[in-house]
């Protein structure tokens, strides 16, 4: 095992990890079963949300992501994410999402509301990791 993970408690990891699930949030750290989570929630206070729902709607042979038919967007998921920043004290956040060929604009307004949000409530640096929106570039 990693020296840096032997003082990273899996009590508090675990208090995590059900705060996440609270909080009702998803992040790639758990749907693709990093194994950096403990490092990063604990030691960096850093976070990699999924925005767009748990369900991506291709099947890339490289990701571990649940594939299949997506949930609706939900509409308080920018203000969820925005909570949820605010709730972990998070120093540092990535937000990516699922591909949604499902929607007309691959989710992009969902994903410009959720940066807005975020900016709006928090004083922290965001990095954002979009999809290619089918290379719609409306």
């Amino acid at each position: 095992m990693n020296s840096k993970l032997l003082s990273i408690s899996p009590v508090k990891f675990s208090q995590f990890n059900q705060k996440l699930e609270q909080l009702e949030i998803n992040t790639i750290c758990n749907e693709a079963l990093c194994p950096n989570r403990p490092e990063c929630f604990l030691k960096y206070k850093t976070v990699t949300f999924l925005a767009l729902g748990n369900i991506c709607t291709r099947a890339c042979k490289y990701c571990a992501v649940t594939r299949g038919k997506p949930k609706q967007l939900d509409p308080l998921e920018p203000n969820k994410i925005s909570f949820a920043i605010q709730q972990l004290e998070l120093q540092y956040v990535v937000i990516t999402s699922v591909t949604r060929d499902d929607l007309p604009d691959g989710g992009a307004e969902q994903f410009a509301k959720i940066i807005k949000k975020v900016k709006e409530t928090n004083q922290i640096p965001i990095e954002v990791l979009i999809p290619d929106f089918n290379f719609n570039k409306e």
